[in-house]
């Protein structure tokens, strides 16, 4: 069972149809939509400032979601996918977007809908991430626009497969 704690009286909250992996961690002042997901060893950690995520979020393996203490919030929009190892520390991020292995989304950087930010990528303090561009790099630069293609490709397809991968998890599913 994922370990789910209060932090100063305040316990996560959750939407209908979520998954949490057995050593995923969610602390404090974390609210997540429906059909949201949170993998082996993620942490989202709403102890210092809260963490809002919308429907359809996947927290892949090993990612960290936190924020910082009476400055930064975490917000999180809709169909949302936070790869393997990533970083995603008191930011906002808007709908349709994904968020590749590794990279890495600093304090008060705003990703608005429909990007891609690469594996490994940088997004410094304060940046603002445009909408419909794939973003990459050591600090993270706009490199190409983002197809339809490459959306439904990437970010449509895996925001849905973590829908189905987590009801291979939940009980009396088998598919």
């Amino acid at each position: 069972m994922a370990l789910i704690l209060p932090v100063k009286g305040v316990s996560p909250k959750m939407g209908g149809d979520c998954f949490l992996a057995e050593n995923a961690t969610v602390v404090g002042d974390v609210t997540m939509g429906n059909q949201c997901s949170v993998w082996f060893q993620a942490v989202v950690r709403g102890d210092v400032h809260y963490i809002k995520m919308g429907d359809k979020v996947n927290v892949q393996d090993g990612a960290v979601i936190h924020g910082t203490y009476q400055k930064a919030p975490t917000n999180i929009g809709n169909n949302v996918s936070i790869g393997h190892r990533a970083i995603v520390h008191g930011c906002t991020i808007h709908d349709n977007v994904l968020v590749g292995m590794g990279a890495i989304i600093m304090d008060h950087a705003v990703v608005e809908s429909n990007v891609l930010v690469a594996a490994g990528a940088v997004v410094l303090e304060n940046s603002r991430l445009e909408s419909g561009y794939i973003y990459a790099g050591v600090p993270a630069k706009k490199v190409k626009a983002l197809t339809e293609e490459a959306f439904k490709g990437n970010i449509e397809r895996i925001a849905n497969a973590y829908i189905k991968y987590s009801s291979w998890f939940k009980e009396g599913e088998n598919d």
